[in-house]
């Protein structure tokens, strides 16, 4: 389609520092410093702020688009990075770290809002929204795989190379993503203006919109059901439909917020998937330096992007009739189970193995988790749901990575893999309890339909 290369390479160039500070932080941190704990309560602070800034950041793009957030954001982001970099390797008081390290979390959501494009590009045609998901997976993914080996070869050289080359990428990459006008979605205020009502007004409407869609498919199932079951009494029929219509309006004020029980869920989930794989990281590169193989720790973790880049092509070329619930819950247990047998490994390569192996399912699992979000929230806050996903992933790796750094620093990698081990089996458990909920999520209309 014209002018979508242009945002999507865009984004994924901005979205460098994502595989670049966390890595970067660490190796450095622990060069200087040579304490893991230290590095990984700065990489779990960074997290949580990100956890905090992203569905913020999300909110206020929907609300005054993406260009009016973006820009002092990136300034912010700028200015941090240097101080940090100069913090680091003068071996600054810790104290000035943890001041600093928040700082690196004002990221403009550059997935979310990429996201966001292909959502209005292509409403109402599930299976190229579907495909354009995809293909925002393997460009994610493609980061990842770039990202990782840098993050860990600049780094070991120098930690000012490595946030050097990350504030060209967000400078380049925000720069092509921005001054892509055509496809910016309108904000919210600029829908408002444009109906010669309030953003509060605008907003009240789109939710009576999502209610009344609800409403019309619960009316419509309810008629089916009723034929299924050879009930053919118009009269009783439309009593059937009426209460149930009531019943779907009757939960109108607590549904009006994006948060139900689906949503709930899914972030849930993201919270342990990002508890065990950041603990997992760090534990690699513990096990790398102590194997005397820190300058491979980030083609291992390259492995793993170049695995899960193939299954995000893979899964995008095909239009799939496996419910989605199904294909959600395969792809996460694959990856749960195959970090969770980190543990038992005894060498660099055998973990660069099984991310070769499992990796085919980690962009599956994150597809699957945006196309449940296109269930969960109506269009005009898309960005925000992903973004509030995409904010308890990284609370989630803020606490992986804070505990595995202690035990890390007692216990060496050994202590770090069994904080991984079982993160990684607490995650899967969690998914298992909001089953119903992430089940019923995929039976529900899709949101990102609704006209406005």
């Amino acid at each position: 389609m014209p002018h979508t290369a242009r945002y999507s390479i865009g984004g994924v160039i901005a979205c460098m520092p994502f595989p670049m500070i966390g890595m970067t932080i660490t190796i450095s941190v622990q060069h200087y410093y040579g304490n893991y704990s230290l590095a990984g309560m700065l990489t779990a602070i960074q997290a949580i702020a990100l956890a905090i800034s992203t569905p913020l950041l999300g909110k206020l793009t929907d609300k005054f688009g993406q260009r009016q957030v973006s820009i002092p954001t990136i300034i912010v982001w700028i200015i941090a990075a240097i101080a940090l970099t100069t913090s680091i390797t003068n071996r600054a008081p810790e104290w000035v770290l943890y001041c600093l390290t928040p700082l690196l979390a004002a990221i403009p959501p550059w997935g979310a809002m990429s996201r966001a494009r292909w959502t209005r590009l292509l409403k109402g045609d599930r299976e190229r929204t579907d495909r354009a998901l995809s293909l925002c997976g393997v460009l994610d993914e493609c980061m990842w795989v770039v990202g990782n080996p840098l993050a860990s070869t600049l780094a070991v050289i120098s930690g000012l190379l490595a946030f050097s080359f990350t504030g060209v990428c967000v400078i380049v990459g925000a720069l092509m993503f921005l001054t892509e006008l055509s496809t910016e979605p309108p904000s919210q205020s600029d829908l408002a203006r444009a109906e010669g009502i309030t953003r509060k007004e605008y907003r009240a409407r789109e939710a009576a919109k999502a209610q009344a869609l609800k409403e019309q498919t619960a009316a419509e199932e309810t008629r089916r059901r009723l034929e299924r079951e050879g009930v053919t009494d118009p009269e009783a029929i439309s009593r059937e439909v009426a209460r149930t219509v009531d019943e779907v309006r009757s939960g109108k004020v607590k549904k009006a917020s994006i948060w139900g029980p689906g949503l709930v869920a899914v972030c849930v989930t993201w919270f342990g998937l990002g508890a065990f794989q950041s603990a997992a990281g760090i534990s690699i590169i513990a096990f790398a330096t102590e194997s005397n193989m820190k300058q491979y720790t980030g083609f291992v973790f390259a492995c793993f992007s170049i695995s899960s880049l193939c299954g995000a092509i893979v899964y995008g070329a095909k239009n799939w009739v496996i419910p989605l619930w199904k294909r959600f819950y395969f792809c996460l247990a694959v990856v749960n189970i195959g970090i969770g047998s980190f543990m038992f490994a005894r060498h660099l390569w055998v973990i660069m193995i099984i991310y070769l192996l499992i990796g085919v399912c980690q962009a599956p699992t994150w597809i699957n988790g945006n196309q449940l979000m296109l269930h969960l929230v109506p269009p005009s806050r898309l960005t925000e749901g992903m973004a509030w996903m995409g904010a308890m992933n990284s609370i989630g790796a803020s606490a992986g990575s804070a505990i595995a750094g202690q035990f890390i620093d007692r216990m060496g990698s050994h202590g770090g893999f069994l904080v991984v081990t079982a993160l990684a089996m607490g995650s899967l458990a969690i998914a298992l309890i909001g089953f119903r909920q992430i089940k019923s999520s995929t039976e529900q209309p899709t949101l990102t339909e609704v006209a406005v």
